[in-house]
């Protein structure tokens, strides 16, 4: 058995964690609003036509945080098709995923669903076809109070108080030529800066985030970041980043060691930024919005014989990647790199939640289920909050494809505001167990509370509707901690959560 060492001090710590780190996203795409949230005359409907099953699955996530309305979408939205009497909004085509958007749900109503599910709203405003005065406009008509043309608009519609958007991103990956209205990074800086200069007018207390690079893999990542903070540094509050892992050669090993890569990521923008502070001669710090991550690769054929099937038709099945547990042990690997930055990150979406590249799936009509990475993600949002802590490990190391020196355990901690400490790790080694000699020497006396380990035989075992818990979390004996020490052993890739209190 190998072996490995992590030691805490309740004094080394890396950042209080900012919730939103564990927020997700839905986009005006495929089924993730209509069949996935939304299904008038499901059984499991409520009066507005939103399957409380998928409701009940949202909430045990804890999702603070939900961009919307895109992603991809949003470069080609008016988002006054979207408010009004249902029966009098447009239907438009979307250019982003070739389908048609009906605006039988709109702001008010996403907004009505997000307050049931307990988290606020991350809008989206079209930079790409549109500019700064759409995007002026949509700030008010949203968080203004009243006695104005666009705030009176909103009371007309049946909303008297403002909906209080606190956090907008100024458009969606700019820099794609996949987007409608792509810019130079010079261009988007400039209307990014405006944008952002007209919206805080109206309302001085909302953050907003500029488009980083769409990927770290684009030929204009970092001069990208360089050149649009130079024009729009001091409106702006955050910086995107982008970022999906795939495995289509079946490369465990190497698949695993994926958030290296995000890892430097990370750094990389959060240098940048840093750049750009000491150019400018800046007090101000600009922190990151990890604003869609996930493994995206399953579906992308699929969807290719779907448009040519169905092109242009409503809420087609798109992006709907089965996860298996391979999977699993990445996103959880990724939440990991993300508590580990949590001194830079501080927001973070999953993308997607519901059917597109996501933990919940439903099938029209039927029923509800967690994926794979639903089960890591919960965890993490339950038991990762509070302040993240500087783990010091010590782990055997192995050689892939793409890394040299991957560590087997992929670790982090954190401490509760009650005192209680959380570690998440992932054992990446293929088929050998890790024995974690664990010290909590700097603590209070602790005793292990908890250890839910997620693990299956086979690295493509997936859930379904029909066996919806082929894979799900169990739960470990505990072991004794005698003087701040403990070991405890994690199979073979399996992603575990040891609680401490």
């Amino acid at each position: 058995m190998k072996q490995a060492k992590m030691v805490l001090d309740r004094d080394y710590r890396i950042s209080r964690i900012d919730d939103r780190i564990f927020g997700s996203f839905i986009e005006h795409l495929g089924r993730a609003v209509y069949g996935g949230i939304y299904e008038p005359g499901h059984p499991l409907a409520d009066e507005m036509g939103f399957r409380t099953d998928v409701m009940d699955a949202v909430k045990k996530l804890g999702v603070p945080l939900i961009r919307y309305p895109g992603g991809n979408f949003v470069s080609g939205f008016h988002w006054e098709d979207s408010v009004g009497p249902v029966e009098q909004r447009p239907k438009r085509l979307d250019l982003a995923w070739f389908t048609t958007e009906t605006n039988e749900v709109g702001l008010h109503e996403f907004a009505r669903w997000a307050e049931k599910a307990g988290s606020e709203i991350m809008y989206a405003v079209n930079l790409g076809t549109r500019g700064p005065e759409q995007a002026r406009d949509i700030v008010e008509y949203a968080n203004h109070k009243g006695n104005s043309r666009l705030s009176d608009l909103r009371i007309k519609n049946g909303c008297r108080d403002p909906l209080g958007i606190k956090l907008w991103c100024l458009g969606n990956e700019m820099d794609g030529p996949w987007q409608m209205g792509q810019k130079t990074a010079y261009e988007y800086g400039r209307v990014a800066n405006e944008a952002a200069k007209m919206m805080k007018w109206v309302d001085p207390s909302i953050e907003l985030v500029a488009c980083g690079s769409s990927s770290s893999e684009m030929p204009s990542f970092g001069d990208w970041e360089l050149t649009m903070l130079n024009e729009c540094y001091d409106s702006i509050d955050y910086v995107s980043l982008h970022r999906y892992y795939a495995n289509p050669t079946g490369d465990t090993a190497g698949f695993l060691a994926r958030t290296m890569d995000m890892d430097d990521f990370i750094k990389s923008v959060a240098a940048i930024c840093d750049a750009v502070k000491g150019k400018k001669h800046s007090k101000k710090q600009v922190n990151l919005s990890f604003d869609e991550w996930n493994v995206w690769y399953h579906s992308r054929e699929q969807d290719e014989e779907i448009w040519k099937r169905e092109k242009w038709d409503r809420a087609l099945p798109l992006l709907e990647d089965i996860y298996n547990f391979e999977d699993a042990l990445l996103v959880g690997s990724m939440l990991i790199t993300l508590l580990r930055n949590a001194d830079r990150v501080k927001i973070a979406c999953l993308a997607q939640l519901v059917n597109v590249i996501a933990p919940i799936m439903t099938r029209n009509g039927g029923g509800c289920w967690a994926q794979t990475i639903y089960y890591p993600f919960m965890h993490a949002s339950k038991y990762g909050r509070g302040t993240a802590l500087l783990a010091v490990t010590d782990s055997p190391r192995y050689d892939c494809s793409d890394y040299e020196g991957v560590p087997i355990l992929d670790a982090a901690a954190t401490q509760a505001d009650d005192g209680s400490v959380t570690v998440f790790c992932v054992n990446r080694d293929l088929e050998e167990s890790c024995l974690l000699d664990l010290d909590l020497r700097s603590f209070a006396p602790m005793k292990m509370q908890e250890h839910i380990m997620l693990h299956h035989d086979d690295v493509h075992a997936v859930n379904t509707e029909e066996k919806p818990n082929e894979v799900v979390p169990t739960t470990m004996p505990v072991e004794a901690v005698t003087d701040g020490q403990v070991q405890v052993k994690l199979p073979p890739l399996s992603w575990n959560v040891l609680r401490f209190g």
